[in-house]
């Protein structure tokens, strides 16, 4: 039987319709496009010389668009007022509105902002350069800006060169190079000419790219930048298709190292010296408080324009006498809706000497008595309710209802050895009666008299402590009677009775450090988790330090500090007197701390270099991720069964 050609087209029609039919999964729409845009071409071409263009086209091989280009995109020297940068199709343009320097290298650093439209595929680090001279500047330079307190990284901080040499060009003119840091500190300055440079940071507030205020954050090195560069290789590493465990090949890759590529700049903000009263309020019906804008080393007198200040107040100033609080004593002043205040303290003038400043304050309680009267009575009402509902159940009754002053007593039933028992308040003390407080030893079954300490804290108000020789595995009882402590108001406290077992010394374990390179007046900080400070000592004259009472199944970790000045405390920098921020050092381990174990460990300060000092586990700036492409071709093709 033959068949002709208008039988044959119906029946391929048929079958196609079937097969299509007997398909039942979903499908596939082919390949992803995983190839990052490429540069076609540009107007003016990349390294013009010669440029006097001020709007810029880059084209590409595919629809792109830019992500974060405020953030990413780096344009040098820095321009007063910002470019436009934006993505049209196939193309970048960029429109300067600044007059464009003579002689100048333009750079415009993308980074990798630049991505395909559909998949997002990062172009990688793409820069374009121009000139409006003869020549393209092409030297680099490169580094790290880190917290000078707890080398943290800085994120998105300037980073800029000055070609003048004097110390006033920071605080005077912009810079003629300029780069910004990434999410690991990390900066790279880009087309600068050979010469000597001075390098810095600068948090700029106002975007004028000088440093003009003392709340900016800044850094400097004290060395001179010369740029260079040399011929260098580096081994890249190729990796199988198909299994990305296993190498594929190794090559050897020519390429031109700038040096230097290791400038570590640390970063501070000055101390403020600028001495005004940035704010004052009636925290509560018998307080007030001032709060003053730096360190101060007088009180500021306070009087009374309607009522009698005289031993009106428990003063309590912080250790810098910039944040004061006043308690009032009498408890009829407390009442008065309004104080009126004439406070006379040393302010800074405009030429920034400290002269005498007279206020007037109105101390205003933030509910008036009339309302506080309201709620009282609301109060009352509602006990009056509860003490019916009592009565009517047949309840007991405590008609009479005692007010104490309120003590916090931390004297936990497992106390570490090295440790004291804390009784804090919530309002000033009047006085203490000392025999009223006791501390008894467990001998057997017996409790024996133990002498004791009690003293306040030397910093913080209203926190007092009992000393004692505390023995490894005994008990103690304490016991406060009652009205042992009287508040300014009258009030006195409840009786308290606690015991308290110390701990043994095999719960513990212990941490000794023989440290090199750190020079004098150093100072060892005790770390947790979370970068925070548990315990500190001073190292001792033999360069030994030693931590005890650890405790065990607990992370420590280690930072040092250089106490220059041997004041006790780390202290920043000052730009004018070229004072750089005391040295911080971080020991690049982690100790998992074991019971009845001893670890000893040496410690060269400058045997890491410091960016690299901070484990990356307690930083709280997090490097992000660099952007790859999703290769999600390698999924399709598993799921299609195309590959084992």
């Amino acid at each position: 039987m033959k068949f002709s050609s208008l039988h044959i087209l119906p029946l391929c029609v048929i079958i196609f319709i079937l097969y299509a039919c007997a398909s039942t999964g979903t499908p596939d729409g082919g390949p992803y496009d995983e190839t990052p845009p490429k540069f076609v071409r540009s107007t003016p071409e990349p390294n013009a010389i010669n440029n006097q263009r001020k709007k810029i086209s880059i084209e590409f091989d595919e629809f792109i668009k830019i992500e974060n280009a405020a953030e990413k995109v780096i344009i040098s020297p820095p321009q007063s007022e910002a470019p436009e940068v934006k993505a049209s199709g196939k193309r970048v343009l960029v429109e300067f509105f600044d007059s464009l320097r003579e002689n100048t290298t333009y750079t415009i650093d993308f980074g990798d902002a630049i991505v395909d439209n559909n998949e997002g595929n990062p172009m990688g680090d793409f820069a374009y350069a121009f000139s409006t001279g003869d020549r393209i500047d092409t030297m680099q330079v490169s580094g790290t800006v880190l917290n000078a307190q707890d080398l943290e990284p800085i994120k998105g901080i300037q980073v800029g060169l000055h070609k003048n040499l004097n110390d006033t060009a920071f605080t005077s003119l912009p810079f003629d190079r300029i780069s910004r840091t990434d999410s690991r500190g990390r900066f790279t300055i880009k087309g600068i000419a050979p010469g000597k440079y001075r390098i810095y940071a600068l948090k700029d507030g106002n975007q004028n790219y000088l440093f003009d205020s003392k709340t900016e954050i800044i850094a400097y090195s004290d060395s001179l930048i010369v740029p260079s560069m040399e011929p260098a290789s580096r081994q890249d590493t190729t990796w199988n298709a198909f299994d990305t465990l296993k190498i594929d090949t190794i090559i050897k890759v020519n390429y031109t190292r700038f040096m230097p590529d290791d400038i570590v700049l640390r970063a501070f903000k000055e101390e403020t010296t600028m001495q005004y009263l940035s704010k004052s309020e009636r925290e509560q019906l018998n307080r007030f408080s001032l709060y003053f804008s730096a360190k101060a080393d007088t009180l500021p007198t306070v009087k009374g324009l309607d009522f009698d200040e005289k031993d009106a107040f428990v003063i309590e100033p912080s250790i810098n006498n910039d944040t004061i609080r006043y308690w009032i004593k009498d408890s009829v002043l407390c009442e008065k809706d309004t104080l009126t205040i004439q406070l006379d303290y040393l302010y800074t003038d405009s030429l920034g000497k400290l002269v005498p400043k007279r206020d007037t304050l109105v101390m205003m309680n933030k509910v008036n008595k009339e309302k506080r009267m309201a709620m009282a009575k609301e109060e009352q009402e509602k006990k009056e309710k509860e003490l019916k509902k009592k009565q009517k159940k047949g309840d007991t009754i405590n008609v009479v209802e005692t007010k104490f002053f309120n003590m916090n007593v931390d004297a936990p039933s497992s106390m570490d050895i090295n440790k004291n028992i804390c009784i804090s308040f919530e309002e000033p003390v009047q006085s203490i009666d000392t025999s009223m407080i006791h501390i008894d030893l467990k001998v057997d079954t017996l409790w024996q008299v133990e002498r004791f300490l009690f003293v306040a804290d030397s910093l913080l108000p209203r926190k007092y402590y009992i000393l004692s020789d505390w023995k490894p595995g005994n008990e103690y009882r304490l016991t406060i009677d009652s009205t042992a402590i009287k508040s300014i108001y009258g009030l006195h406290t409840n009786k308290v009775e606690n015991t308290v077992k110390i701990k043994n010394l095999e719960e513990y374990g212990t941490l000794y450090l023989n440290i090199s390179g750190a020079g004098n007046n150093a100072v060892v900080q005790l770390l947790n988790s979370s970068d925070a400070v548990v315990r500190e000592q001073k190292v001792k004259a033999n360069n030994t330090c030693d931590f005890y009472f650890l405790q065990p199944n607990t992370k420590y970790y280690i930072r040092m500090y250089i106490d220059s000045n041997n004041n006790g405390k780390w202290d920043t920098g000052t730009y004018d007197k070229k004072i750089q921020p005391e040295q911080v050092y971080y020991f690049p381990k982690v100790w998992e701390m074991k019971a009845n174990f001893d670890f000893e460990e040496n410690w060269d300060v400058n045997a890491v270099p410091l960016d690299k000092q901070k484990l990356d586990e307690i930083k709280k700036q997090k490097p992000e991720e660099a952007k790859k492409i999703k290769d999600r071709n390698k999924e399709r093709a598993k799921k299609l069964g195309l590959t084992s």
